[in-house]
């Protein structure tokens, strides 16, 4: 949607994203003008601080001429209130943010549009396999498993993992605990030979048998 304009102002509007899967894109730019200029020059230009012209297309009453940067496929077409610029085998690095400029040339007053919030071209890459003459696009950058999934999951397993830990070692200490209050109970109780039952020794003593240490 553009407002209307006071005469000699010029308005541009552009979608904010489009996304390129084939190398080939259509950049709409659509625009308003008040003014009383015949002759006209738009232009397509690639980056934040817009320092590439990709391509340009001029136009008056009676011809249409378009020209293209060397390292890139444009052509500018003008349709009424709007210009296409047309982009084909584009590449992953000519993915950056483009903006239209439409200027009154002549007569004067010279004008042009305000700069415009941009269209974000994304140009996406696919590799080509070749498996028995049949060729296979594989789509970069595209992860089969959402990123926050795999984070989730790996959460859940590390609490589980130290629950089961901490599980194990109370278990363990319990254990240990137990085995050593079931230990045997040793007899302290001193022993008398028995024909030295008067020297000393308690008369509870028992009287040991020397017989089990004989040969």
């Amino acid at each position: 949607f553009l407002p209307s304009l006071p005469e000699n102002k010029i308005l541009v509007a552009q979608h904010p994203l489009l996304i390129v899967a084939n190398k080939t894109a259509a950049l709409v730019c659509n625009y308003t003008y008040n003014g009383t200029g015949k002759e006209f020059r738009a232009s397509l230009h690639k980056g934040t601080d817009s320092a590439v012209e990709v391509c340009f297309v001029s136009w008056n009453t009676t011809k249409i001429s378009s020209n293209s940067n060397k390292e890139f496929n444009c052509q500018g077409i003008h349709d009424k209130d709007k210009v296409i610029f047309k982009l084909w085998n584009m590449s992953a690095d000519q993915t950056d943010i483009y903006f239209c400029k439409i200027e009154a040339m002549y007569p004067p007053p010279y004008v042009y549009n305000e700069k415009s919030n941009g269209t974000v071209i994304h140009v996406k890459v696919f590799f080509v396999l070749f498996l028995k003459e049949t060729p296979i696009q594989i789509q970069e950058h595209q992860s089969a498993v959402p990123l926050w999934i795999m984070v989730a999951v790996t959460g859940v397993l590390a609490f589980y993992s130290t629950l089961i830990t901490a599980v194990f070692i109370n278990y363990w200490q319990k254990s240990k605990k137990n085995i050593y209050h079931q230990s045997d109970y040793m007899n302290m109780t001193p022993r008398h030979p028995p024909y030295q039952k008067n020297k000393g020794y308690p008369s509870y003593a028992p009287t040991r048998d020397y017989t089990a240490y004989r040969s």
